[in-house]
C-alpha cells in the first residue's frame, strides 16, 4: 500500500518537528519545507535520532511564489500541514507588515499551488488568540472571533477566512486547529523549543532563567482578576498537540470531515496561572526560578482555557500528558543544550 506523502511547512520549528516525528511513527512519508529563519538544521538530526528515518528536507522560503510552484510540480503530495509563520505577538506589533507578508502572502501562494496540483487536504496551524478575551470560559469553538489584539492574532483570523473562502470554490478540505499554549519537549530530549535570541514565550524563559542564562524572569502583571493576580493560560504538551494533527489528518484522508472547513480547539481544558506554572516547574525539577513582577504587557488577556469536547468527540483525540510532564521534559531539553 502506498504511503501518503505529507508536506509539513515549518517542519523544523517547535510544533512542526514534533508533528513530523508523530507522522513518521504512523508510517507517513514526510517532506519538510523550512526557511530556517527561526530554527537550526540540527533539528533534522534530532528527528532522525528519534525516528530512525531521515525525512526529505527542502530549504525554501514560501514568500518565493515561483519556487513554491516548482516544488509542487516536482512532488506528489497527499496533504499539507502548514506551520510556517512568524509567531511573536510583541514583534508583530512592532513589525506588522513583516507579519502580513510572512503569514498571509505565503498562505495564498501555498493554496494556489495546491489548487494547481489538485492537493485537497489542508491542516492550518491556528491559535486561541482568535477568541481574544472570551466572554465565557472554558472557550468553545462557538465563541465569537473577536477583533485581534495584535497583528499576529489578526494573521490567524485572516488566514482562517482565506482558507474558508477557498474551500467554497475549490476541491479543498481543511481543518484549523486552534492551539492554546504548547510547551514541553520530546521525552528523548532530541527535539524541543529552541527560540533564537530572547524567548517570547513563558517556558523557554523559565528554563533559561533556571539554567542561569537569564538573570530573572519577568511576570507581566499581578493585578489580573484571577486567583493569584497573574494571567491564566491552558498549557498543552507539544507531543499531545502533535498527535492532534495526526487525528485531524486521518479525518481528512478518510473523508470523515462533516464540513469543507472545520475548527477544533486543542488544549487541556485546564487553566494555570503564571505563578502556578513557576511553582510547578520548581516542584517538578527541584530547582528555583528567580522572578520579579513587572507591568502588564500590551495585548495580553486575563485568562484563556479550552473546552476540548469537540476534539475529543470528533477527532477521537485527548490530551494525555500533564503540566509537570511538560515542565520536566522542557527542563531535560534545556539541560541538554
Amino acid at each position: 500500500m502506498k504511503k501518503n506523502k505529507i508536506l509539513v511547512t515549518g517542519g523544523l520549528g517547535f510544533i512542526g518537528s514534533h508533528t513530523v516525528v508523530e507522522l513518521l511513527k504512523e508510517g507517513y512519508e514526510v517532506v519538510i519545507i523550512d526557511d530556517l529563519s527561526n530554527t537550526r538544521m540540527e533539528v533534522l538530526e534530532g528527528i532522525k535520532a528519534i525516528s530512525g528515518v531521515g525525512p526529505e528536507f527542502v530549504k525554501l522560503d514560501l514568500k518565493e511564489k515561483e519556487k513554491v510552484r516548482a516544488f509542487f510540480k516536482e512532488h506528489s503530495i497527499d496533504g499539507v500541514i502548514h506551520f510556517a509563520a512568524s509567531k511573536a505577538v510583541g514583534e508583530s506589533v512592532e513589525e506588522p507588515l513583516k507579519y502580513y507578508e510572512n503569514n498571509i502572502a505565503t498562505l495564498v501562494y501555498l493554496l494556489q499551488s495546491m489548487a494547481e496540483n489538485k492537493v485537497s487536504n489542508f491542516i492550518f496551524s491556528s491559535s486561541c488568540t482568535v477568541y481574544g478575551q472570551a466572554d465565557e470560559l472554558p472557550i468553545t469553538e462557538n465563541a465569537p472571533v473577536k477583533k485581534a489584539e495584535s497583528p499576529y492574532g489578526n494573521t490567524k483570523q485572516i488566514g482562517e477566512e482565506i482558507i474558508q473562502d477557498t474551500t467554497k470554490v475549490m476541491d479543498l478540505k481543511a481543518i484549523a486547529l486552534r492551539y492554546f499554549n504548547p510547551i514541553g519537549a520530546h521525552e528523548s530530549a532530541h527535539i524541543g523549543e529552541l527560540p533564537l535570541g530572547v524567548p517570547q514565550n513563558l517556558i523557554p524563559f523559565v528554563t533559561q532563567t533556571a539554567a542561569g542564562i537569564r538573570k530573572e524572569l519577568s511576570v507581566f502583571g499581578d493585578d489580573y482578576p484571577t486567583q493569584d493576580g497573574t494571567a491564566v493560560r491552558d498549557y498543552i504538551h507539544v507531543v499531545d498537540l502533535a498527535q492532534a494533527h495526526i487525528c485531524a489528518l486521518q479525518r481528512l484522508l478518510e473523508g470523515k470531515n462533516q464540513a469543507k472547513m472545520e475548527f477544533f480547539n486543542v488544549g487541556t481544558g485546564k487553566g494555570s496561572s503564571v505563578l502556578e506554572v513557576i511553582k510547578a516547574f520548581e516542584e517538578a525539577n527541584g530547582t528555583k526560578v528567580n522572578y520579579k513582577i513587572a507591568d502588564r504587557r500590551e495585548g495580553d488577556i486575563t485568562a484563556a482555557y479550552a473546552d476540548t469536547e469537540l476534539a475529543n468527540k470528533e477527532l477521537g483525540w485527548h490530551a494525555k500528558l500533564g503540566l509537570k510532564d511538560a515542565l520536566s521534559s522542557a527542563w531535560k531539553w534545556q539541560l541538554k543544550q
